[in-house]
Parts: structure tokens; sequence; C-alpha cells
């Protein structure tokens, strides 16, 4: 599972990649800096991971990961070919929930590509390249639908509909995520298609140091904007968290967090909300060899949450057995748990929650 991270050049999509991943993607101040996608592997930063390390002791502790893109800077014309448009759109079709980073800071010494600060319309630039884009594969797709319609085929006739509403919303400038679907129709005719703006989406807005806690008159606009979109709306002085992230030492990144006033650094929020973002949670294994957090879709099945670990779990799954987490943090040990008679026996129709720990019995 991927979020990319999209936006105008020169918004700080890759200096924000840097800060997430310590990778160094290339960072310049004029646009198409970033020509291939830079792919990330994040670790999720998760505090229970921590508690269950001093509990349990094992050898090694291994987190959840979120896989991160960063995509070129889109331009008005992209869905056209525009600057490098076809390439970036298609890596943008290949992510799974997106992360659009809006410029919400004024800096004479870093250029803007529309030449002035307009969050408002640098959202709807990529709004519509995005909306275009998603128009030609909706238009190619009906040409065939229709003629199956025509014939008298009920279930084309099904999916003839449901492409006319995306059509008709995007030629009104609205993205496919806003159509308030039919949970069958979405997923036997919509979701195939991969669209961009049905997409999942999370705004970050990029600020100055001063603005990183409260925000600023930008954010505000941005806010107002999006308000009806469901969506998530973040905070972010990705310049000073770029700092944050070259220091080494624990005690000085948490001096640097509290004279700016945070409690921790924003791409750790920015982390988790990506993959919630993406629908994931974190189930964990705990043993004396290691604590682990496995990421597994939000709904999973016990068997699915085993087969994450291999497939041989979720074929021969017998039972699942579960302790919650606050119980474990409260009784102290899985033997203390078990002595409490609190270790619950699940089976395959166990819809695993977030914070599980889970030891699965199985026979192949």
């Amino acid at each position: 599972m991927k979020a990319g991270i999209v936006g105008l050049p020169n918004v700080g999509k890759s200096t924000l990649f840097n800060c997430l991943s310590n990778a160094k993607a290339q960072s310049a101040n004029f646009p198409f800096c970033t020509i291939e996608p830079n792919v990330g592997v994040v670790n999720v930063p998760d505090p229970r991971l921590k508690k269950l390390e001093e509990l349990v002791n094992p050898e090694r502790v291994i987190p959840a990961t979120v896989e991160i893109v960063d995509i070129a800077g889109l331009v008005k014309g992209a869905s056209k070919g525009e600057g490098l448009g076809n390439q970036f759109l298609g890596n943008i079709r290949e992510t799974d929930a997106i992360i659009h980073v809006l410029r919400c800071f004024d800096n004479d010494n870093i250029i803007h590509v529309d030449g002035k600060i307009d969050p408002i319309n640098d959202k709807e630039t990529i709004d519509v390249e995005l909306q275009l884009k998603d128009l030609e594969t909706v238009e190619k797709k009906l040409e065939k639908v229709k003629r199956a319609a025509r014939t008298g085929n009920k279930e084309a006739q099904k999916e003839e509909d449901a492409l006319l509403q995306v059509k008709a919303a995007l030629e009104s400038g609205k993205s496919v995520r806003t159509i308030d679907f039919d949970e069958a129709i979405h997923t036997e005719f919509i979701k195939p298609l991969q669209f961009i703006t049905d997409k999942p989406v999370l705004y970050l807005c990029n600020v100055d140091d001063a603005s990183a806690v409260t925000g600023n008159a930008y954010v505000e606009q941005v806010r107002d904007m999006v308000k009806d979109e469901n969506a998530e709306v973040l905070v972010l002085a990705v310049g000073t968290e770029a700092d944050i992230a070259e220091l080494d030492d624990y005690d000085e990144r948490e001096m640097f967090l509290a004279d700016i006033g945070l409690e921790e650094a924003g791409s750790a929020k920015l982390i988790r909300s990506a993959y919630k973002l993406l629908n994931q949670q974190t189930y964990f294994t705990a043993g004396v060899k290691e604590v682990r957090a496995w990421t597994v879709k939000i709904g999973a099945t016990g068997p699915q949450a085993a087969g994450v670990i291999h497939t041989d779990f979720e074929k021969g799954f017998i039972r699942a057995e579960v302790i919650k987490y606050d119980t474990y943090v409260e009784y102290g040990s899985e033997a203390k748990v078990k002595e409490a008679g609190k270790l619950k026996i699940e089976g395959k129709d166990y819809i695993v929650q977030d914070g599980d720990i889970m030891h699965f019995l199985f026979n192949v």
C-alpha cells in the first residue's frame, strides 16, 4: 500500500519525503527536479511498541511500515502531457492514497511556478488536471460499455449508469470520491478503473516556523475550501521538520520541538495519518524472540490477519488467541493474562481490532 506525495513544483514535496524517509531525494529550487518517483519505506510511530518492548524484553522489535512515494510536481496542462504530465499522472495512478502538499508560506527566495502564493488556486490546478485525466479514462470506457448496453445487456446498463454519474461529476469539477456510490457498484464498476480522484486524500499545509502550531490565514483558506470533502488537513513546517530529522540525539530533537511549541514531530502525525488514510491498522505478536507490529486492513478477519505472516497460516487457520493491548499492559505478561482468564479464543469470523495481540494456531 502506497501513499503518493503530490503538488505543484516547489511546494516542499521532496523536502517532506526526505524528512519522512531519511532518503536524500534531490531537492532544488526549480521545477521538475524530481523526475523518477522516489519510494521510501517509513516506520509507523507507535508508542505501544515501546511499552510492549519494556514488558516482554524481546531480542528485536519490528515496527509497522508504510510506503511513501515522492512524485514530481504537476503543472497546468499535465493531463495533456505538459511538463512531464503523462508520466507523473501514471505514477499517481499506481498509489493507493494521496498526500496533497500545499504551499502556505511566504518566502521570496523560493520561487512559485505561478509567481504568487495562493494555495486555493494551487489545489484547483491539481484537481482540474487529475479530473481531466479521469474524464479521459471514463470516456474511453463508456465507448465500449454503451455498445454492450444497447444490446440489452443488464450488467452493461448498470455499468453505463455508474460511469455516466462519474462523467457528470467530473464535468462539473467534482472528484470521483465525492460520489456516493452503492458499495457493490463501486467495487464492481468504479474501483477497477483506478480513477485518480477516487483515491482518499489528505491535505498537508506546508507553513513557516511561526505557523507550525496554530497555522495561518492560508491554512484557514484551505480548511474552508475542503470542509465538504471529508478530508483531513494537517499543518507542518516541512523545512523545520527536515532540520529535526537531521538531529541524531533524541534529547536535542525534543528540545527543538519544545522551542517551537510542539509535543511531537509533525512528521509522526503525518505518517500515522497516511497509515489510516490507506485503511490500515496494526496488530501485534509478542514473544521473547521479537515484538512485531503487523499491518492489516481495517475489517480483516482472523485468517486474513494470519495470512499477513504466512499464507499457510491463513489456509490452515484453526483459531486465534487474542489479548487486548490494554489488558496486556494491565497484567504485564501473557501468563498473567491467562491466569486472569482474559485471553480470548476467536474463530474464523473474528474481526481484528487495532492493537490486538495475537497468536495463531494452524494446521497445514
